[in-house]
Order: structure tokens, then sequence, then C-alpha cells
């Protein structure tokens, strides 16, 4: 009764497997096609690899029990049969799952991410030796979703190779640090997109999330980033970025400096469709670094009002809380009246700004803040970001998983026809292990050669851009240029500052709400037959 529980149990964990690895592939079709975002759809791999650990724990937890009972323990656990299921393999895969639940585990998780990372990574061996396990007719069962993440996974690896060139870089006094990185023309993405970043002077394993703080429209051929300065990681980069800009400042300006900055990206992912587009209010709350994605749907609203674009929103507040004063210079990242010097007859615009731990301005409140290192990289050549990965190009992607897909059906066929029949290959585990190598070789094959097609066909369109653009003025943005807000004798927009405060939201909430039923009672009655142009709402609706 106790294996007959087991195998039960054994059973319903693979099929759960079957769904445990859709949630994370980033780039995934599947994902795309439902509109969930990668970063939404983690939850359910966490709330699924819970459940399919436990299963299989119990699983072998019964097998153990009902051997030890019958006196041969021992030689079950070794054991490690032709035909039938083969316990060795199942006791090494089920080893590695559990090595990777218990480093995931909230607690262990927030104390050493990095050993959860790393850990994760024997992910490898679980599924390799759960194929040995089972043999390759019930790893079937859940072969179609690994399948779906080895195809992402490959793609993301093929991305991940190309270096991305850092245009700029430099550092505010805050602790915060702004990347510029070059991308290609015809890459897509939203503004509350977001990329992994990796530095090879730092880590050639270690790879972090960071919101984009840039609008899509506000460049061609540049993203912008902003990091906080928290860890040994970030400061490393800042150290490095200071390095760079002494250097700079001590050779002359046609001689390149000794360091430098080696960028890779995944991404950018996110939303396919601009939902934030899709209200007339916006609020938006952010606490410190917070503010980035924030600035990326400011600057993407009035890039588009300055550019007659499809966009809603018309009344727009932002509530940020920052710790200290030395914050404050991040909203000049956006430079609002350049991008759009009549924005403010087209949105009412507040900014509400809670300094928590500051009871009165600093001596240097109201001057522009200048960054304290600013460092520029000179590109011999274009190297912008892969667009393999992240929103757009749903073509190639799904072109991608169809020729990988029935490359797995060929390779298959073809093992079982020339090999698997002809010499009677019987072993279970041996042909578990066959299934895995045709499923490798099949995306690094077929699916490599849908990629290399991609990326011809990716230089292709930047070079017909390229080719297009070659007479007019580049459209590459220099942040430091650019970028620092000189203010003018009228405010454009509604900036309080708060001092010593934190924010009141159901006050805040509840002024709102009145003054919303008011303006939607005074449209009802207007009842379409009169128009109220913008400039005739409050100056400050909020």
């Amino acid at each position: 009764m106790l294996e007959l529980t087991g195998l039960r149990l054994g059973l319903i964990g693979l099929f759960c497997l079957a769904f445990l690895f859709l949630p994370i592939a980033r780039g995934s079709v599947l994902l795309r096609l439902i509109d969930i975002p990668f970063e939404h759809a983690t939850r359910y791999h966490v709330w699924l690899g819970h459940l399919t650990m436990l299963l299989f724990t119990l699983h072998g937890l019964f097998y153990v029990i009902g051997w030890a009972m019958e006196g041969r323990l021992a030689q079950e656990l070794r054991d490690w049969r032709n035909v039938g299921i083969a316990n060795f393999p199942g006791v090494i895969s089920l080893l590695a799952g559990l090595l990777m639940w218990i480093t995931s585990l909230p607690g262990l998780r927030r104390i050493n991410f990095e050993l959860f990372f790393y850990t994760h990574q024997l992910y490898v061996v679980f599924v390799v030796f759960l194929a040995l396990h089972v043999g390759d007719f019930i790893f079937c069962f859940a072969a179609g979703g690994i399948f779906l993440f080895m195809l992402d996974r490959f793609l993301r690896f093929c991305q991940s190779r190309k270096t991305v060139n850092v245009l700029s870089a430099r550092c505010f006094p805050c602790g915060t640090v702004e990347l510029s990185l070059s991308k290609p023309e015809n890459l897509n993405y939203n503004a509350l997109g977001w990329i992994f970043l990796q530095v090879r002077e730092l880590s050639w394993l270690q790879w972090h999330p960071f919101s984009v703080s840039s609008s899509p429209l506000e460049g061609k051929h540049h993203l912008a980033i902003l990091i906080k300065v928290l860890g040994g990681w970030t400061a490393k980069l800042e150290k490095i970025i200071s390095s760079i800009s002494e250097e700079q400042l001590e050779t002359k300006p046609f001689l390149q400096p000794h360091s430098k900055i080696t960028a890779s990206i995944e991404g950018p992912y996110g939303h396919e469709s601009p939902y934030h587009l899709t209200y007339e209010h916006l609020i938006l709350v952010a606490g410190g670094i917070g503010i980035s994605p924030f600035l990326a749907i400011l600057s993407d609203i009035l890039h588009r009002i300055n550019d007659s674009k499809p966009c809603l929103p018309r009344n727009v507040l932002i509530v940020w809380a920052v710790k200290t004063s030395k914050e404050l210079p991040l909203l000049q990242t956006v430079d609002m009246k350049s991008i759009c010097p009549f924005f403010p007859d087209a949105l009412n615009l507040e900014i509400q700004t809670y300094v928590t731990r500051q009871k009165e301005p600093s001596l240097e409140e109201g001057h522009v803040i200048e960054p304290v290192n600013s460092s520029d990289f000179p590109a011999s050549k274009k190297c912008g970001m892969s667009v393999l990965v992240g929103t757009g190009h749903v073509l190639w992607s799904g072109l991608y998983v169809i020729v990988s897909t029935l490359g797995l059906v060929i390779t298959v066929y073809l093992l079982n026809f020339l090999y698997i029949n002809p010499y009677n290959i019987y072993y279970w585990w041996y042909k578990g292990l066959l299934l895995v190598a045709c499923m490798t070789i099949s995306v690094v094959l077929f699916g490599g050669i849908v990629i290399g097609l991609w990326h011809i066909w990716e230089r292709k369109t930047s070079y017909n851009e390229e080719c297009e653009n070659s007479t007019k003025t580049s459209s590459i943005v220099h942040p430091k240029e650019t970028r620092i807000h000189k203010k003018t004798g009228q405010e454009q927009y509604l900036n309080i500052i708060r001092y010593g405060q934190r924010p009141d939201f159901s006050g805040m909430f509840q002024d709102l709400s009145l003054f919303y039923s008011a303006f939607l009672s005074l449209s009802s009655f207007c009842d379409g037959k009169c128009t109220l142009p913008v400039q005739s709402y409050p100056a400050n609706p909020f």
C-alpha cells in the first residue's frame, strides 16, 4: 500500500512538473500570447515548485518506508534496472531537487541569494537523472514544458553572448548610477520594460534585473537604466565608473582609458501592450529608486503628447518618498520642458515628494546638482543589444518554436528508425537519456538555424535603417547635455516637497475621489454637448 501510494504521488508530481518550467521562460511565446509578463508568472513557478517537490518527497518517502519495513532499503536505493524504473538515478534527482527546494525557501533566499541562485542551476541534474529514472515513455508526460524552457534558455543564451556598448555613465550624489546602453532602432519595448544586466568586469555569472528609466520614444539608439548602489556588485560598478571618469580627466580627450565596461543584456521584458496609456488619470506611488519606471512613463507620455501620438493620460500624480534630499536630482533625468515645451497645456502634472529623514531643506536646495562622476564611452562600431528576446517579433519567435518542434519530431523518428529499432535498444534509462539528447539537438541544431537567419535579418534591418538615417542627425541623446533640469521663471508643473512627513494615502485618495466625482458629474451634466479645453480644468486637479 505504501509503494502504491508513492507511485501515485510520483505520477501526480510528473504532471505538476509538466507546468513547472513554463512560467520561468522569460521570452516564451506562450506567456506573450496569454499576456502574462514574466515577473508576474514567477509566482506560479514558486507555487508549482513547492507542490512538485512536496509530491516527489512524499513519493520517495513512502517507498523508503516500505522498503525499510521489508528490510531491503539499501539494495533498492542502489538498484539500477535496465528494464523498468531505475531507483539510483531517482535518488540523485530527488537529492538535487531537495537542495534546490531548501535553498529557495524565503528565509534562506533572503540571507544568501547567491546560494539560492547557484544551487538552482542543479535543475539540469534534476531533469537528466529524472529521465534516467523513469525512462523515455513516462518522461514524455513532463517533456513538453521542459522542451519549451530549453527553447527559451537557448534563445537567451544566444542573446546574452552579444556585448553591448555602454554609451555613457554617471554617478549621482545619492548613490545612484545611470547607464545609457546602445540598442538597435528596431528593438521594441514599453515604458514599463526591464532588462537583465551582466557586467563582465564584475562577474561572468551574475545577472541583475533593472527597470528601464527612459521612454522607447526618447531615442532610437539608446536605452537608460538607474541603478541604486546597495550591495557589493553595485558598489564595484560605481567604483569602476569613478575610476574611468578620473582616467578621462587625466588623459587626452582622443585617448581611450584603460578601464572599460563590457555589458551584456537579456530582454527587454515586460507587458506587450502599454497599459499605462489606457487610463485618463494616473496615480504613481514610488519609494527611492522605485521612481525609475515612473520616469519612463512620464517621459513616454510627454513624447507622445509632443508627437501627437495616441495618449489617454491627462492627469498624473506622482507620490515619491525618499530618505534624504540627495535623491531629488533623480527627477532631473527627465527634462520635461525640453521633451514637450507645451506640456502644461495638455497635461495636469503634480509631483508630491516626501523627504522622510529630513525636517528642513538643505542649503543646496533649489540649485542644480551635477553628477559626481560622468564618463563617456566612444564606440568604434555600433554594438547594440540583440532583438532575440523581449517584446515584439512574435513571427520570428513562433517560427523558432515551430521549427525546433518539427526538428524534435524528425530527430526522434530518425533515432528510432536508424538506431533503436535495428539494434533492439530496450534499456529504459538509456532511452530516456536519448530522448533528452534529441531535445537538446533539436533546440541547438534546428533552432540554431532559425536564430542564425534571425541574426542576418536583424543585421540587414539595422544596416537599412543606418543607410536611411545617414543624412539625418544622429538620434543618440547625450544624457549629460540634455537631461540637466534648468529651472525657469514660471513653474511648468506643481512640485510639492514635504520634509519630515510620510504620505497620508487615506486622505489623499479621499480628496482625489471627491474631485473625480465632481469632475464626472460635470461631464455627465454636459452630456457630450459641450467640450471643455484642457486649459479650463483646474490648474491642480489633485
